[in-house]
């Protein structure tokens, strides 16, 4: 029995060694686990933490960049911009009272002008395109003929202005001051445009003939839309929309790009709705600019027809069969819809007919007729295909100078 009872303490004494012995193995490699998970996440987090730090670093260096490219577009082409004031000689009215009867208790108010005086009605902006003093803006600011106009360079000086074309089909207009060594803008090409592309709008803002500056982005291309002034209301085609700050003050300022080419000119801005504003393309403006400053006005293509664009609604409306096309109108007293001895009287068409093509071309709202025909100059054969009682015929024409 004494000898079962030792092996019975032996085995107590051998389990306890081996259990203490399992448990500090078992106690060194969990310490060692949890020191290496440390370490690990001690490695791990740093990262973690640069990585972050090194995107919002990129983030900040991206922003900073752009603007310091904005900085330099607007310092080089900031000299070149300029501001129009418009002047106007008005009536100065004097209120008088009259006393009809002797008592002087009744006394009737009169009027009567005394004089004119200069004052200024209105303004806007332009930009340098050569050193000469040819500066372009929009045709609505200065399209009144019994206004003077003033230029305000970007040193102070002041300068008399002549106008030398206007185009209401492209709202820009030439003018001129004299003077030289001047500087100026450099345009850019209209085919490299993209939409989401940043932009600088820059011109005098709000009447106070001082350059200011706001950004955006291209939100849209060849939008429609409908400029207004004192000249009245054009339809323009081709527009460049954005979401920089256009207002009255700054038409006829420079749309430009980073690189400080000017791709646009500040036209017009959606009325009800804010950040919509549009722009003039750049190639429209080297046009304009080449016609006058090569023959002193802008030559434009003539049809000699008085048209409606179709859509849906005007067909229906109608009874026509087709919804696109420029439907030449019928006569109406004093005003034929085919003008007499012009390109269309020559090549036959008639009230009634319904243009579908020039050149292949299809005509629709978002394609109107004289869209098309801007593209063309005077003296070009040009196919028109239409529709006449049902039938399809084509006839040619030859385009002559808008006078």
């Amino acid at each position: 029995m004494k000898s079962d009872s030792k092996i019975f303490i032996i085995v107590i004494i051998l389990a306890v060694l081996v259990s203490s012995l399992f448990g500090s193995l078992a106690g060194f490699w969990s310490a060692a686990k949890i020191t290496a998970d440390i370490d690990l996440s001690r490695a791990f987090v740093p990262e973690v933490f640069r990585a972050v730090a090194d995107t919002d670093a990129g983030t900040e260096a991206v922003a900073l960049g752009q603007e310091a490219a904005v900085i330099a577009a607007v310092d080089r082409v900031s000299p070149a911009v300029v501001s129009i004031i418009v002047t106007k000689s008005l009536p100065v009215i004097e209120r008088y009272y009259i006393m009809p009867d002797e008592d002087g208790y009744l006394s009737v108010p009169e009027r009567r002008r005394e004089e004119t005086v200069e004052r200024e009605i209105g303004g806007g902006s332009g930009f340098l395109i050569a050193a000469d003093g040819y500066i372009i803006t929009n045709n609505h600011v200065v399209a009144d003929t019994a206004a003077s106009y003033t230029v305000l360079l970007n040193d102070g000086s002041k300068h008399e202005a002549t106008v030398l074309a206007n185009d209401p089909a492209t709202d820009l207009a030439v003018i001129k001051i004299e003077a030289g060594d001047l500087p100026v803008v450099t345009l850019g090409e209209s085919a490299d445009l993209k939409v989401g592309q940043s932009v600088i709008a820059i011109g005098n803002s709000l009447g106070e003939f001082r350059n200011t500056v706001s950004n955006g982005i291209i939100s849209g291309l060849s939008r429609q839309v409908t400029a207004g002034g004192t000249g009245g209301a054009e339809e323009l085609f081709g527009a460049i929309q954005t979401d920089a700050s256009i207002n009255p003050g700054n038409s006829g300022g420079p749309l430009v790009d980073l690189s400080g080419e000017v791709i646009g000119i500040n036209t017009a801005m959606a009325l009800g709705a804010e950040n919509i504003g549009f722009a003039i393309p750049v190639d429209a403006i080297r046009d304009v600019y080449e016609s006058v400053r090569a023959i002193g006005r802008v030559i434009r293509p003539w049809l000699g027809v008085r048209y409606i664009t179709l859509d849906e609604a005007i067909a229906a409306e109608n009874g026509l069969d087709r919804s696109e096309g420029a439907w030449i109108v019928e006569d109406t007293p004093g005003e034929p819809s085919v003008v007499p001895g012009s390109p269309a009287d020559k090549a036959g068409l008639k009230p009634g007919d319904l243009i579908i093509e020039l050149d292949g071309e299809r005509i629709n709202k978002g394609n109107p007729l004289s869209l098309i025909l801007r593209k063309r100059k005077p003296g070009d054969e040009v196919s028109i295909r239409l529709m006449r009682q049902g039938k399809e015929t084509t006839v040619v024409a030859v385009l002559e100078e808008m006078k």
